[in-house]
């Protein structure tokens, strides 16, 4: 044992008996040597952190010094200056032996704070959001080992210079956090995550929290992680923090003070596959094409009848997307007959509204559900958590829940041919177009159109314009002389939409009156059918892709976009159109795989690459031909708003919608 007196005296004269502290130092020496051999196997540095060596060769930071603070005991990683680091493992339990002067002085202090209590405050610097000792660091390893959830200390913070990178603007957003609420054990990763948890919260970003909600959120907080520490997380590289953001999609902030324990390990339980997707690096994939046809085994092991639900906000009379939509719905039940079971849910226009529907859904027996626009995506991922056994699919882009995968087509496509035909057919070089909502995607058909026009006509300009924004866009263009004018596109093959106007891409005269030339169209029973088809094969499920969140976002090749051409068009301008889907389907034809320079003068591709789908649809940039700017959330309608909070491409810029309360 330790070579001192078993017995000290106190300030009162009583003798205090060392046993417990001596037993203490035994166990942390134990605990602190099977950490330095766990991390040593692994490759890792088995001792503290060094501040000194992080900060070599920075230049810029500045010191502020934030006084005597109670930080929260795991936030402390290191030590400011080398030193003593080896007498510690990297959790800061001693490593050094039972009979040195070190473990003299650490029993001494054990033994302190068992009888009184540690007061003195110790020293730390604070680096994006860890903290490292410089004075203090044998009572920090006395604190860690008893459990001591906080310790009083003269925090001193390095403020790093802003350099854009979303690890440093993160920081800078706890700075602003704490600052107002004064909780310090939330140490977000990723801009726009502390504006997302206060809008779960009710609060504002900058508003001060009173002291009941500091200490309610701290307690329903420690509640909440010591339930997520229970599903064996360390095999993820997901911090509790992140993971009740996920869980706060799902639950209200308030039911951490109702759910009992094992409720709320269940709920925690039912995101496990979300939350491994979020612990990836790259937890999201882009799949374009159709899964591959089944082989016997599949069909063998294939349900025979397939229970379909579809759930819509409107009803097919009232919005022409829901149409669309529904036509897929039909074209389904025609094809599959009698191996299929389909049902139609209308009017989940409001969260409580679409929760109840899709739980009618699963009630009357669907084996697979799908619901038609992006406003409906957290209601479904609600009720898919619950409902692991039935697919859950979302027609939105960008989606970041396995537990619902996403889909949509790839527009673009057939945006480049009529983009090449307005290109044709402008004869002042000037085209019209009207863009809906700067979601994700957008752009990308944006430059596509400008990009087919600039083919078939080098001069081409494209004046643009968003149906999200007030104005009257197509009057507008009239009064400009711009003749070509791409506008919203066809929501089925019907050709009517080519002859009522306002759809696809025409010719306008002087007068106002215009004349097809073609359109993009959806043909969603297509992605039903492929979808359904490889579920009754039973090859579904068999994808790439596991703990993936996953984006179905196909293109002609799979027959889910196509485009409409009008009878009046010119002969060689149908050849044309032929000749480029024939080259986008088989896929030798990519319409970015060329030179491509931005409005700024930035090259974007020097004509040797193609983009990937992931770049395809967070492109926020417009080609030089482009004349007009990409809106920002305060410049839209207020009835874009919503999908611009789903779905826009600056969406983690935009300020949360308060959800809840503290």
């Amino acid at each position: 044992m330790i070579g001192m007196d078993k017995y000290l005296m106190n300030k009162e004269g009583s003798f205090m008996d060392l046993q417990q502290a001596q037993e203490e130092y035994a166990q942390a020496l134990r605990l602190g040597q099977k950490e330095y051999r766990t991390l040593t196997a692994a490759g890792k540095n088995p001792y503290p952190e060094v501040l000194d060596t992080l900060l070599k060769g920075r230049s810029g930071d500045s010191v502020v010094d934030l006084g005597i603070i109670e930080v929260p005991t795991e936030q402390i990683v290191g030590t400011k200056e080398a030193g003593r680091t080896r007498a510690f493992s990297a959790g800061f339990m001693p490593l050094l032996g039972t009979n040195t002067e070190f473990a003299s002085k650490w029993v001494h202090l054990c033994d302190a704070h068992l009888s009184e209590g540690i007061r003195e405050p110790i020293l730390c610097y604070e680096f994006l959001g860890k903290l490292y000792v410089q004075e203090g660091n044998k009572r920090v390893s006395v604190l860690k080992h008893l459990g001591a959830p906080r310790i009083p200390s003269i925090v001193k913070r390095i403020l790093p210079s802003p350099d854009g990178t979303p690890r440093i603007q993160a920081y800078y957003e706890f700075v602003e956090f704490y600052r107002a609420s004064g909780v310090y054990n939330i140490q977000f990763r990723h801009p726009g995550d502390y504006a997302k948890l206060l809008s779960f919260l009710g609060k504002e970003p900058k508003e001060a929290w009173a002291e009941r909600e500091q200490r309610t959120f701290c307690a329903y907080y420690q509640y909440f992680r010591e339930a997520f520490y229970c599903l064996e997380t360390e095999k993820l590289e997901i911090l509790p923090e992140e993971a009740l953001l996920l869980w706060l999609e799902v639950h209200p902030f308030r039911d951490l003070g109702r759910l009992p324990a094992k409720e709320l390990k269940k709920s925690l339980s039912e995101l496990w596959d979300d939350m491994v997707v979020l612990s990836q690096p790259d937890s999201s994939v882009v799949s374009t094409e159709p899964e591959a046809k089944a082989g016997l085994l599949s069909w063998i092991t294939a349900p025979s009848h397939l229970q379909v639900a579809f759930v819509h906000p409107l009803d097919a009379e009232s919005s022409t997307w829901i149409k669309a939509h529904d036509e897929g719905r039909r074209h389904l039940e025609n094809t599959f007959r009698e191996h299929i079971t389909v049902k139609s849910y209308f009017h989940a226009d409001n969260p409580l509204l679409a929760e109840q529907l899709l739980e009618r859904a699963v009630e009357d027996g669907a084996d697979v559900v799908f619901t038609s626009t992006p406003q409906l995506r957290r209601s479904t991922l609600r009720v898919a958590i619950k409902y692991p056994k039935v697919r859950f699919f979302n027609c939105s882009v960008d989606t970041r829940y396995s537990s619902v995968p996403s889909y949509y087509g790839r527009i673009f496509e057939a945006k480049f041919i009529t983009g090449a035909l307005a290109g044709a057919m402008a004869q002042n070089d000037r085209i019209g177009y009207i863009a809906s909502s700067p979601t994700f995607g957008v752009p990308a058909s944006i430059n596509a159109f400008a990009l087919g026009a600039q083919m078939t006509n080098p001069r081409a300009q494209i004046l643009l314009r968003w149906s999200c924004q007030r104005g009257a866009h197509q009057q507008d263009f009239l009064e400009k002389g711009i003749r070509v004018i791409s506008n919203r596109d066809a929501p089925t093959e019907n050709p009517a939409y080519l002859n009522f106007g306002n759809y696809g891409t025409y010719c306008m005269d002087d007068s106002g009156q215009w004349e097809a030339i073609g359109s993009p169209i959806w043909l969603w029973g297509n992605f039903y059918e492929n979808i359904v088809s490889s579920m009754l094969a039973g090859t579904w499920g068999q994808e790439e892709h596991p703990h993936k969140a996953v984006d179905y976002w196909w293109g002609m090749d799979s027959g889910v976009i196509d485009v409409q051409l009008s009878q009046q068009l010119p002969t060689g301008l149908k050849v044309l159109a032929d000749c480029l889907r024939d080259g986008l389907k088989s896929g030798r034809l990519d319409p970015f795989c060329r030179k491509i320079i931005d409005q700024q003068g930035n090259v974007r591709n020097d004509g040797k690459k193609s983009f990937s789908p992931e770049e395809l649809l967070n492109i926020d940039w417009l080609c030089e031909n482009v004349v007009g700017q990409i809106p920002e959330y305060d410049d839209v309608e207020d009835y874009a708003k919503p999908i611009l909070r789903e779905l826009g491409i600056h969406r983690d810029t935009i300020p949360p919608e308060k959800e809840g309360s503290l």
